[in-house]
């Protein structure tokens, strides 16, 4: 349904039937009044008949609704005006079956979890290539594997000034490594509270979450953050699942935005609806590997993100994706690939269980080779590590690229690979 008023810009809304109920999404990022609102969704209202009065009106708020209807000045969440921010770009980095953003924004440089160690060097390598010299904030949104261990690389690379953490302890050797590198470097790990907003580049970032520690585990207690630059927003949430989504809705802080990484991978325990309802993002993000052993995506949060049209981009299917906000529009590297199709585990509920055990278990023999990925990684700082496999003819930046087997995978320098001959990958390089 399409409604064209004077001095209004059309506002395109579609109908998602959720819950018996109905979802209204603003296409066109709220730009009209409330008033135009208010007629629109009396419009809408008769259009479903009095004979449904119990049907549940969702409708994605404007930003200029918003600014009229809390006037509490909570100026914390707000950024630069639209006409003086600059750019921002935010990179979402293949790490396979972890997580790792980079921001980049006049100068200032944010990563935001760093992946596994097997990807370690490639983050670094990246940043490199980014012409990233310092990390003004690093953060780790939890203690996992998959999202922690690339960072210590990063640490051992690059001058950090910042590193914000969740303030819980991990029962690893990892976490062990994590916290002893920040000590050597003569920095604090910072704990900061929901609300907290802090300015970066011509935007800033807000910490939404963890309100409170999860002694059950640590996904919930993922640091999570909004990032904005003039009207264009974005939602990291790390491993949060639907508990610390709900502690996040019940805020009072605008979770309306425009980017949202789902979280966990897009597993079944994250993205929750009435999460969705509350961030309503145009575009998802979802960072998983290629076959990954645990199913990710799930069905369930691929099946809410199609029903909502929200268009859909994916690490393991597309790579790399880089996306830069002028504080207006954002412009992406490539299309969205909406690629609905969950992940192809057996038994996702049961596989997935079993495998994160797993991994957890895992994690113990995985931190034992720490000391010497910090040696690998202070190596990095003057020549750049690839991965080569036992029979191709391609180095890479990481050891589980296409079919490669990271078992038999062996690391070496770049200039080493290149004396035996071998060329880099173009999917890597």
């Amino acid at each position: 349904m399409s409604l064209r008023i004077s001095g209004c810009k059309t506002l395109k809304h579609q109908y998602i039937f959720i819950w018996g109920g109905i979802d209204v999404k603003n296409r066109m990022k709220k730009r009209c009044m409330a008033s135009i609102l208010a007629l629109v969704m009396m419009c809408l209202l008769g259009a479903c008949g009095t004979d449904k009065a119990d049907t549940k009106l969702y409708q994605k708020e404007s930003k200029e609704t918003d600014s009229l209807s809390t006037q509490d000045d909570t100026s914390e969440n707000k950024s630069v005006d639209d006409s003086e921010a600059g750019d921002m770009t935010v990179h979402f980095l293949d790490v396979g079956q972890g997580l790792s953003i980079l921001v980049q924004s006049e100068g200032q440089t944010m990563i935001y979890d760093g992946g596994d160690r097997s990807t370690s060097s490639f983050v670094v390598s990246y940043l490199k290539e980014q012409n990233v010299s310092k990390i003004d904030y690093l953060i780790s949104s939890h203690y996992d594997s998959d999202h922690m261990a690339g960072l210590i690389g990063c640490l051992n690379a690059f001058e950090v000034d910042h590193v914000i953490s969740s303030d819980y302890v991990h029962d690893s050797k990892l976490y062990t490594s994590f916290v002893n590198t920040v000590d050597e470097k003569g920095l604090e790990m910072e704990h900061p509270e929901v609300g907290t907003t802090f300015s970066f580049g011509s935007g800033s970032f807000q910490i939404l979450a963890p309100a409170e520690t999860d002694p059950n585990g640590s996904n919930n207690n993922s640091v999570a953050i909004k990032l904005t630059n003039g009207s264009n927003s974005f939602i990291f949430t790390g491993d949060a699942e639907a508990s610390s989504e709900a502690a996040m809705c019940n805020s009072g802080i605008d979770l309306d935005c425009d980017v949202l990484v789902p979280g966990h991978h897009g597993s079944a325990t994250a993205t929750s609806w009435d999460f969705l309802q509350k961030t309503v993002p145009e575009y998802a993000v979802i960072s998983c590997g290629q076959d990954n052993q645990y199913g990710h995506p799930d069905k369930d949060t691929m099946d809410k993100l199609e029903s909502m049209d929200i268009q859909v981009y994916r690490t393991d299917k597309q790579g790399t994706i880089t996306v830069t906000s002028d504080g207006t529009n954002l412009t992406w590297s490539t299309e969205p690939c909406n690629d609905y199709t969950p992940g192809d585990a057996e038994d996702q509920g049961t596989q997935a269980v079993v495998s994160e055990s797993k991994a957890e278990s895992s994690e113990s023999a995985q931190s034992q080779a720490v000391q010497s990925q910090t040696a690998d990684t202070q190596d990095v700082g003057t020549e750049d590590q690839v991965w080569v496999s036992a029979t191709g003819s391609k180095y890479h930046s990481r050891n589980n690229c296409g079919t490669m087997n990271p078992d038999t995978a062996t690391q070496m320098s770049r200039s080493e690979a290149e004396a035996k001959g071998l060329t880099p990958c173009k999917k890597c390089y």
